[in-house]
């Protein structure tokens, strides 16, 4: 009998007590025989490590010492963590007992999917599909990502319509299953982006290497959302402005940039100015701001971060149109709606 593969589940915690002391439980509850707990602290300040030593001894503790946002917290931690698969889990989420055992085997079929995720449906709605995931990331041509059962602010019930195991562009970075020797080999998230969408990029990057990405919905988890950083937040729309940029930049091809990195250009200038008419000014700010750090980062910036090792692969989970068109104008609400329109 072959040797189960060794699971870390590592979660990166930073202020998040109370979401460990409710969530945690669930993940130790797991069915699947050979994995570790693993909370990767970026430099709390509140009671989370005490609370973990004192009640859940079993699970291991790294100190990062310090706030280094999701993409460095990861990295740092992941260095010192040796494992078959790592699986990166928000704090915020409630596992199923046995949500491992099926990535487990997707992954273990093909030695070629190098990554994948549950199906993420809302905690608080559990019929209902969550915004950071759902049933698997896509994206369109102008790199504006959507999930099948998630365009823009819609979410989805879910009645089983999205239960095909398939390839996609992006696994969520609230539940991502990744071959830990890939994870390295591509060297794991961009640290110039901080949080939000390096697991697009590195999702991009996996797949341009060679690999794909799959979604897995026989693995069902429960997604809180919003927990650092509320939708809303002119952080949160500044970095994901930036950072999709950037990814853009790094991981399209010189033709395709001709002409897609303008027309973003146009498309984030008619954002900022609907901010403006619609009296949310700290929007237009976050988004003319992303815009300005875009290009500090391409002037001065750009050896930061991580770029692809190769350009050898397909992508799936792409659509060739622009979404924005699709959904606003052409009010088409749902995914497959999208998809059925457009092939």
């Amino acid at each position: 009998m072959n040797k189960l593969p060794h699971v870390a589940v590592v979660i990166l915690n930073w202020n998040g007590r109370k979401f460990l002391e409710q969530f945690l439980p669930s993940v130790l509850a797991s069915t699947y025989t050979d994995y570790s707990v693993i909370v990767a602290d970026n430099g709390s300040t509140d009671d989370s490590i005490t609370f973990l030593a004192a009640n859940y001894p079993q699970v291991r503790i790294i100190n990062n010492g310090q706030n280094f946002g999701f993409a460095k917290g990861y990295n740092e931690a992941l260095k010192l963590v040796e494992s078959d698969y790592y699986i990166l889990l928000n704090s915020d989420v409630e596992v199923s007992p046995g949500w491992i055992e099926p990535m487990v085997s997707l992954l273990e079929s093909d030695v070629q999917i190098a990554a994948c995720q549950p199906k993420i449906l809302s905690y608080h709605n559990k019929t209902m599909f969550e915004y950071a995931g759902a049933a698997g990331g896509w994206i369109d041509k102008y790199g504006y990502p959507f999930a099948k059962g998630r365009v823009f602010d819609i979410c989805e019930e879910d009645e089983g319509q999205y239960d095909q195991v398939e390839p996609i562009f992006w696994a969520s970075g609230a539940a991502l299953f990744v071959r830990s020797s890939v994870y390295h080999q591509m060297k794991g998230f961009d640290e110039y982006f901080f949080a939000h969408q390096e697991e697009i990029d590195l999702c991009w990057r996996i797949q341009l290497g060679g690999y794909t990405v799959f979604s897995c919905p026989s693995s069902v988890v429960y997604h809180v959302g919003g927990g650092t950083l509320p939708k809303g937040n002119s952080l949160k729309t500044f970095l994901n402005f930036r950072n999709n940029r950037i990814m853009l930049h790094k991981n399209l091809t010189l033709r395709q940039k001709l002409w897609i990195m303008p027309a973003r250009n146009v498309l984030d200038a008619m954002t900022a100015f609907k901010g403006l008419l619609s009296r949310d000014f700290g929007y237009s700010k976050a988004v003319i701001r992303a815009d300005i750090a875009f290009k500090k980062w391409w002037l001065f910036h750009q050896k930061k971060s991580t770029f692809p090792a190769s350009r050898k692969g397909e992508v799936h989970g792409y659509l060739n149109k622009n979404i924005i068109w699709l959904h606003f104008v052409k009010k088409l609400k749902f995914f497959s709606q999208i998809v059925k329109k457009t092939q």
